[in-house]
């Protein structure tokens, strides 16, 4: 099938499957005499991957770094995500690790933000310019 086709099939775009070929995601696929790119069902169930796995939280570099693996993916059965290397987290234990630090640092801003709003911080937001607004606590926002 087409890109139009395969990417209506694999619920995305045909700019969606130039960049995953791109980026080395997905093989580059046959062509027609035309030049036109034809796509099969297995580059289909590859893509549906891939936006499965972008969709749960890895990046494309994430993705990229074990593309020579995705084909277990798209058996339908169960694969056990484990690192190839001994005392590797790989790529899915690399992956929730940046999801834990990115949660603990988001969770000390709210904080932080909570306590100045609160007034427990020493440096309320109070009065404190944000680019060409001030805040103000009960005052409508004027220009600084």
């Amino acid at each position: 099938m087409r890109i139009g086709d395969a990417a209506a099939a694999a619920g995305t775009t045909p700019r969606a499957l130039r960049f995953y070929e791109q980026r080395g995601l997905l093989a580059p696929p046959a062509r027609t005499s035309s030049g036109q790119r034809e796509y099969g069902s297995e580059d289909i169930a590859r893509v549906r991957v891939i936006r499965e796995l972008l969709a749960a939280g890895f990046t494309v570099a994430d993705v990229h770094a074990c593309a020579d693996r995705l084909h277990l993916l798209t058996s339908g059965r169960p694969v056990r995500c484990t690192s190839t290397e001994p005392g590797s987290p790989g790529v899915v234990g690399q992956r929730l690790a940046a999801l834990d630090a990115e949660i603990a640092r988001l969770t000390g801003v709210r904080e932080a933000l909570a306590r100045k709003v609160s007034g427990e911080g020493a440096d309320t937001l109070s009065e404190r310019p944000v680019g060409h607004t001030v805040i103000s606590s009960g005052a409508a926002n004027r220009k600084s």
